[in-house]
């Protein structure tokens, strides 16, 4: 499946410093000015899995093909951005388009880097985006709550309850609140599908802080600080210790993020965060030709699993032989497990779990 991210923020809080630095690429412009962001750029990174090297050893081949995130760059939103400021609702389309939100906010304090509205206040500037976020939401909801309540008037009890569940969401928006966090059932969630709500989506606090304090972050005061909920998704990076991360071996990384007291790059914590907050999980295909690793969502059964590489796969679906990876590893290959008899043979109503290691038998 293809999993795409969004990085958003203000002008000038290091968005596209970070996303170069992600992405090990010199692809966004990045300069101490507003808007020098004007389209957004892609990027694609590799999803760090050290489970793919040991999985290739074991069945001998060298080919090795990781699961990928799409990071896009979009543009630094201001004030008014849902009606036309700054560079306006083209911005705001191309947040539509991603899975989550990776909301960057700077808490970095340097005189030398201007802020957009004079001082570096982490609080205020997560509020002005995502109040331009439910803006944009309220003029989507506007156009398709006039319908609905015209709709409504028929007498039909389905068009009621959906222009009354419009109107729920709409009384939500103007007390400031995003549509995540609201109390809704399943039924509701896909109703308003086709809103493609911008505050519907999973959001990712990164935090851009010093590289003198990334080592030394105390998480609960600085969820106080930008006031996210207890349970949000928030990630603390340098971009400046991620961008020079980008021009060292892996020997030397690990060395200077040892120095800094961290156990991983901000990148990999960003993955795993999008991954556990996304709901998603990797199963792999392991041969002779090559070993891949697959992203589906939690919880999705052998067929659906399958899909994902080919439809045929799903539609033909007869079962599944299911090793757990590590069973394959420890037991050197496939003989070996079959010989301790920790191979399975699965049906439809399988539900894949994480790090499973799949071949599919179809039709």
């Amino acid at each position: 499946m293809s999993l795409k991210i969004g990085i958003v923020g203000l002008p000038n809080v290091g968005k596209s410093t970070l996303f170069n630095a992600l992405t090990r690429t010199k692809a966004a412009q990045a300069a101490n000015y507003p808007f020098c962001t004007i389209d957004p750029n892609v990027g694609v990174v590799e999803v760090p899995d050290e489970r793919l090297k040991k999985l290739a050893d074991t069945v001998k081949t060298e080919k090795i093909i990781p699961a990928v995130i799409e990071f896009v760059d979009i543009a630094g939103l201001v004030k008014g951005a849902s009606e036309g400021e700054g560079l306006g609702n083209q911005f705001l389309a191309h947040i539509r388009e991603c899975n989550a939100i990776a909301q960057v906010i700077r808490v970095f304090q340097d005189p030398d880097v201007v802020h957009v509205y004079g001082e570096v206040h982490p609080q205020k500037d997560r509020e002005i985006l995502e109040a331009e976020l439910i803006l944009a939401d309220l003029q989507t909801l506007d156009k398709r709550l006039h319908k609905a309540e015209s709709d409504a008037k028929s007498g039909d009890a389905k068009k009621r309850a959906y222009a009354d569940l419009l109107k729920k969401i709409e009384a939500y928006f103007h007390e400031g609140k995003m549509a995540i966090h609201m109390d809704l059932t399943d039924k509701e969630k896909e109703e308003i599908l086709d809103l493609h709500l911008l505050t519907l989506k999973p959001i990712l606090y990164i935090a851009n802080v010093h590289e003198n304090e990334i080592g030394k972050i105390n998480m609960e005061d600085l969820k106080k600080r930008l006031d996210v909920p207890p349970e949000a998704a928030l990630i603390p990076i340098s971009a400046k210790v991620e961008e020079e991360l980008g021009g060292f071996s892996e020997t030397e990384a690990r060395e200077f993020l040892e120095t800094l007291g961290l156990k991983e790059t901000g990148l990999n914590q960003l993955i795993k965060a999008a991954y556990k907050t996304l709901n998603l999980i990797t199963y792999f295909t392991a041969g002779p030709k090559e070993v891949r690793a697959w992203t589906i969502n939690k919880g999705d059964p052998a067929p659906k699993a399958a899909g994902v590489i080919h439809t045929d796969f799903e539609n033909g679906f007869i079962r599944a032989e299911v090793i757990n990876w590590n069973d394959l590893v420890e037991c050197g290959g496939e003989a070996g497990v079959k010989e301790k008899g920790l191979m399975r043979l699965e049906g439809k109503e399988y539900i894949v779990q994480d790090g499973d290691v799949m071949h599919f038998r179809f039709a």
